[in-house]
């Protein structure tokens, strides 16, 4: 299908996000019950989130930070109008989630004490942002104070690993906001540039 994110499990091949996640907390013992629990109530809670997820929070990163500072990196025009869209879909998403799925005491999704899949899911297409650098990253997310606080408390829950791997997205920030590799003409760097946007993006 040509998809990423995909993984290969000995003969097993499988791609999209959600179904990976699904697998992956299904498939290996060990997994901690409150990523993907077994209770079928909670269970259809977390698929629910899930199916908003695509539909809704994801277009709004994404159409962002691909119409603003990946465009000349993907050698497409800048899109304000595509942008301004995006924000509009980021800001009805935010404002749900810490209307709808935050609502509760938990510190998590569904008023969780732990993290689920759904939380990973979600907080790492808002981290996209990062890619806009801290001025608008700011902008966009200050008014969401729950939210902003829900991204801390799933880092802190995951950590080292949603450091690990977010590596790649810090490198990448780290590039484009370089005034050097901004204003030089580095098509090596580049072109190394964009297969890492792609593939990650």
């Amino acid at each position: 299908m040509k998809q990423l994110p995909a993984i290969v499990d000995g003969r097993f091949k499988l791609f999209e996000s959600h179904a990976i996640l699904v697998y992956l907390a299904s498939s290996f013992p060990g997994v901690a019950d409150h990523w993907y629990p077994a209770d079928v109530f909670k269970r259809s809670k977390i698929h629910s989130v899930l199916d908003w997820h695509h539909s809704n929070l994801r277009r709004g990163p994404t159409t962002i930070v691909r119409n603003t500072v990946l465009a000349p990196v993907l050698g497409r025009p800048l899109n304000p109008e595509a942008a301004a869209e995006g924000e509009k879909f980021l800001s009805a998403s935010l404002s749900k989630i810490e209307s709808v799925w935050l609502k509760g005491n938990g510190r998590f999704l569904l008023g969780g004490n732990q993290p689920s899949i759904a939380d990973l899911s979600l907080v790492c297409d808002i981290m996209q942002l990062e890619l806009l650098g801290e001025t608008e990253r700011n902008r966009l997310l200050g008014p969401y104070k729950e939210v902003q606080q829900w991204i801390e408390n799933t880092r802190n829950a995951t950590n080292p690993h949603f450091d690990e791997v977010h590596e790649i997205l810090m490198k990448a920030k780290e590039k484009l906001q370089n005034p050097r590799l901004k204003g030089a003409n580095n098509e090596g760097a580049e072109s190394d540039m964009k297969r890492t946007l792609h593939s990650r993006i």
